[in-house]
């Protein structure tokens, strides 16, 4: 049992007790011969409608019911100067009283859906926003997508400290999360459900506090351009792993970091000459060569080593090419020649 539901229980006993308790004062039910169970009863009808109006409730935010009450009053206001107006003074007044009801009623109405329509850019200088972080520290803000929550390396990079800030995940970007891993097709199923565990990974680190925000832009269509605007809207850092994505951030003047950039940046420069000590994993295209892979997985064409698949070799750098898909390192078998020791 959840602790939620524990104090759900206990409210509802309290309800339960409530009614008892007023059915022994309350003289419509001191004389009824089941007056303290018809209390009982209707104790518990209270606690379980407020209940289930929590539990209908439950995806209503604070920032949410905040607009729904600004938009209420609004339309209250409004409905206050219409009413006040003159413009009803003559009608009778039954028909005068109807008139009133529908005012209130349609400017409530109207207020709550204009509210609930807008953001936090509409309502920041009206409605008070509760801020992620106090007043006296520096807001920095890491707003996560899809495609970096997946790869999980950014998970790494702060364990290691190397980022440091509040991570905010949109719950756009938790909802398109949330349909990837439902996907039939298994190879996205597999990426979404590691995304979900890397999110819970996050979640669960005492080294940083991860938030999920509410905010939501109806009429945007696409997530990279709500993600956009909500990392201006609010001042933060944009992480992905979509070029596209971050060159649209960079002309319209939001911070962002594409971590596979950062990794291209981080690999270590390989001059020729250099000596690598090299597992051989399979065969190379053309005869005689044999193709390893660094660590960081940057692929090593190394000739004459198509006798040693599967052993450790020591080679040679003899050059490096930088392609669309990162360096592809070409290198010479030092076979019964080995790298001299430093």
């Amino acid at each position: 049992m959840t602790p939620l539901w524990a104090i759900r229980l206990l409210f509802l006993s309290m309800c339960i007790v409530g009614g008892y308790a007023v059915s022994q004062v309350r003289p419509e039910f001191v004389n009824e011969q089941h007056g303290n169970i018809f209390g009982m009863v209707i104790g518990f009808g209270f606690g379980g409608l407020l209940i289930a109006v929590d539990e209908m409730l439950k995806g209503f935010s604070l920032r949410a019911f905040s607009a729904t009450t600004f938009g209420l009053l609004l339309g209250f206001l409004v409905a206050a100067l219409i009413d006040s107006s003159g413009l009803f003074v003559n009608t009778e007044e039954k028909v005068r009283w109807l008139i009133r009801l529908g005012l209130f009623l349609s400017f409530g109405y109207i207020g709550i859906v204009l509210a609930m329509r807008s953001n936090k850019e509409d309502f920041s200088l009206i409605i008070p926003y509760v801020r992620f972080t106090p007043q006296n520290q520096p807001d920095r803000l890491l707003l996560l997508d899809t495609s970096v929550i997946i790869d999980g390396r950014i998970a790494d990079l702060i364990e290691a400290k190397f980022i440091e800030g509040l991570i905010v995940v949109p719950r756009f970007v938790l909802h398109e999360l949330q349909q990837v891993a439902d996907s039939a097709d298994s190879v996205k199923r597999a990426r979404g459900l590691r995304g979900l565990d890397m999110l819970n990974r996050l979640q669960h680190n005492t080294k940083i506090e991860v938030r999920i925000h509410d905010g939501d832009f109806p009429e945007e269509k696409g997530v990279d351009a709500k993600l956009v605007r909500l990392a201006r809207g609010l001042n933060a850092k944009l992480y992905t792993n979509d070029s596209n994505l971050a060159r649209v951030a960079e002309l319209q003047g939001v911070a962002c970091l594409n971590l596979h950039e950062i990794g291209r940046l981080m690999k270590a420069a390989l001059l020729p000459g250099e000596f690598l000590d090299l597992r051989i994993v399979r065969e190379g295209r053309d005869k005689g060569q044999g193709i390893g892979y660094l660590p960081d997985g940057t692929m090593v064409i190394v000739n004459n080593a198509q006798s040693h698949v599967g052993q450790q070799i020591d080679v040679q750098v003899q050059s490096t090419i930088q392609t669309g898909a990162g360096i592809i390192v070409f290198a010479e078998a030092r076979v019964g020649n080995p790298a001299p020791k430093v």
